[in-house]
């Protein structure tokens, strides 16, 4: 299975979406965010910015 790495999230009119998720995955995508911000904590981007764009790459 290929690696999934985002690249270009671009801001895009968004359809509201509830959803729920485990600590462990919300951690998961905080260091995420950080590593795609080059190890940057300030201004990564946070989990609900990177599930959309995660999802539509998999899709």
């Amino acid at each position: 299975m290929t690696r999934l790495k985002l690249s270009d999230i671009t801001d895009v009119k968004p359809v509201k979406l509830s959803i729920e998720i485990s600590a462990r995955l919300h951690s998961d995508l905080v260091a995420y965010g950080v590593v795609l911000n080059g190890g940057n904590e300030r201004d990564a981007p946070p989990p609900e910015q990177l599930i959309a764009p995660m999802l539509e790459r998999f899709v």
